[in-house]
């Protein structure tokens, strides 16, 4: 079966991982890029050997199957939707867009064009997140009640040569890297019911210590920078979520679930591989690593990394990846359109409720994704594990 071809919209500075894992997966290949800064997209197509276009010009190409779009987040409706109207495959980079009414259209969209449309993150399709579903379906701590989910840092500004996205509507931590932590939490306990939330903005500028144009100046922050819910899933579990991008420290676990019979730590939901722990009852901890499974092993440190920070897997892609082989089979894909839409619909939910208070039901229904198994997932690697 021939590869799908995959035109990327945005060339911006998550675009360099997907060019460089892109060779090693099966069923895709990309052939094109296109960016509005035009030298961005020559330099890329320049450095892995495709072609660079104008965004019209992308949308006419019959070698281009599914659209990347990793275009900053009020974008992503705009960009997504042309895309399918022009009767291509979507995959998009979190969130799905930035307003619940879009995503649902680009749900409809999709399914009255019997298209595809999917959305990062992927990550829970990784060995970590694999091992983690596998334990929970399992019963290996029976049924879970409750849980905990964190994410706190000290915001984006000194990494990211520009991080003004990150501080506007469409942005904020809840936003931006919530949806890795609302997909696993997805994955592994079924759709979210019900939210309440309380939200709160700690400082009304930032300053840019990244290198770049921006560095030394203050730029303005216009939307919640701690965000604080309970999710409760129709499973009758409920989650508390701390997301925040006011703390310099803590010691939480990423996800933490508390079922009947004992305790799950979750892997970084941030990264395709990691360890998990586990109790039985008041029993020691229970260490497995997945690094030894598909899509497990370490591969991966940014730059800004401190030298005794451990490597990690980053397999961006792998949901691409796992898109075309359900168009080529004719079966659903598993990080798709609508549960993006979802996670969006519960973390827009919880910053509406920490604005206006209150309990909001949810209106999207949607079923938990399939398990992926490991001998389906080795299945889309082609690069030899690394």
């Amino acid at each position: 079966m021939a590869d799908l071809g995959v035109g990327i919209v945005g060339c911006g500075v998550i675009s360099g991982i997907y060019l460089e894992n892109m060779p090693s997966f099966a069923g895709i290949k990309a052939v094109a890029c296109t960016d509005i800064i035009p030298e961005r997209s020559e330099a890329k197509a320049k450095e892995h050997g495709i072609d660079a276009v104008t965004p019209a010009e992308m949308l006419k190409r019959d070698d281009v199957d599914i659209i990347l779009n990793i275009t900053p987040p009020l974008v992503h409706y705009d960009v997504s939707l042309a895309a399918l109207q022009a009767g291509k495959h979507v995959f998009g980079e979190k969130p799905l867009c930035v307003e619940v009414e879009h995503g649902k259209r680009l749900v409809d969209e999709a399914r009255s064009r019997g298209l595809a449309i999917g959305v990062a993150p992927d990550t829970f399709l990784g060995a970590g997140g694999r091992l983690a579903r596998e334990l929970i379906d399992q019963g290996i701590i029976g049924k879970v009640i409750a849980g905990s989910c964190n994410l706190m840092s000290h915001g984006m500004e000194h990494w990211h040569p520009d991080p003004r996205a990150f501080y506007v509507h469409g942005g904020g931590p809840l936003l931006d890297v919530g949806p890795y932590y609302m997909n696993a939490l997805i994955n592994l306990l079924g759709p979210v019911e019900s939210v309440v939330g309380v939200t709160s903005t700690a400082f009304p500028t930032r300053h840019v210590t990244a290198e770049g144009p921006l560095k030394g100046q203050h730029i303005p922050v216009e939307t919640p920078t701690t965000i604080m819910g309970m999710l409760h899933f129709a499973s009758g579990a409920d989650v508390n979520v701390f997301m925040s991008w006011d703390v310099w420290k803590h010691g939480h676990p990423a996800i933490e679930l508390y079922g009947t019979e004992g305790t799950l730590r979750v892997p970084d939901p941030n990264f395709f591989g990691g360890s998990l722990q586990y109790s039985k009852g008041r029993d020691e901890w229970i260490t497995v690593d997945a690094s030894d499974r598909a899509f497990g092993r370490p591969n991966y440190r940014a730059a800004m990394w401190p030298a005794g920070q451990p490597s990690q897997a980053n397999y961006r892609c792998l949901g691409i990846a796992e898109l075309a082989a359900s168009v080529t089979r004719g079966t659903p894909h598993r990080a798709s359109g609508a549960m993006g839409s979802h996670s969006l619909e519960a973390m827009q939910s919880v910053i509406r409720s920490g604005r206006d208070g209150g309990r909001i039901a949810l209106q999207s229904k949607i079923d938990r994704p399939a398990s992926l198994p490991e001998s389906e997932a080795a299945l889309l690697w082609e690069g030899g594990w690394r």
